[in-house]
């Protein structure tokens, strides 16, 4: 059992990786999103700043995103919201089993979220094409769903296999 523990340890840079390069792509779209709703609102009162019909489906889309990934950045640093008001009063191996069963629960709504949300992004978003930006599909709109449901699984693999660790060996690596 530690043989397995020791090789899934050795695949933490990978984590690390998916994790910094989730996180590169949420600061480029909050970037991206703060330049082009400075540009909009300016251009509002500003005559010579435009102030494209487009920005704000592009806005929108960004802040889906990010906030479907920056969730998915939240399980492998377990900031994630949750309810702890009883912790305190649980014996620790039962907390530690309710935390696995809950981790458990958020792997499978990953495998939703990709399956599911690729469906829809395939099916619903080749019919249609964002209001602005006739010539882009509604594809993108859809798109992030199924990307975060990666990111998760991947996140939520590597928390179980520590969770479980400690529950096994009793070795934690924080």
């Amino acid at each position: 059992m530690k043989a397995f523990f020791r090789a899934v340890d050795k695949i933490k840079p990978f984590y690390d990786h998916v994790d910094r390069v989730v996180l590169f792509i949420c600061k480029i779209l909050l970037i991206i999103d703060i330049a082009i709703t400075a540009m909009a609102v300016t251009g509002r009162y500003v005559s010579f700043i435009p102030d494209p019909a487009w920005s704000e489906e592009v806005v929108l889309s960004c802040m889906a995103y990010m906030a479907v990934l920056s969730a998915a950045l939240a399980i492998r640093r377990n900031s994630h919201i949750r309810m702890s008001a009883l912790d305190r009063y649980l014996p620790k191996k039962v907390l530690a089993v309710l935390d696995l069963i809950a981790d458990i629960a958020v792997m499978i709504l990953g495998f939703v979220m990709i399956v599911v949300g690729w469906r829809y992004a395939q099916k619903l978003g080749s019919r249609g094409f964002y209001v602005s930006m006739p010539g882009l599909s509604r594809f993108w709109m859809y798109f992030p769903i199924p990307l975060a449901g990666v990111a998760m699984v991947i996140f939520e693999f590597e928390t179980l296999c520590n969770q479980i660790k400690v529950l096994v060996l009793g070795e934690d690596d924080k």
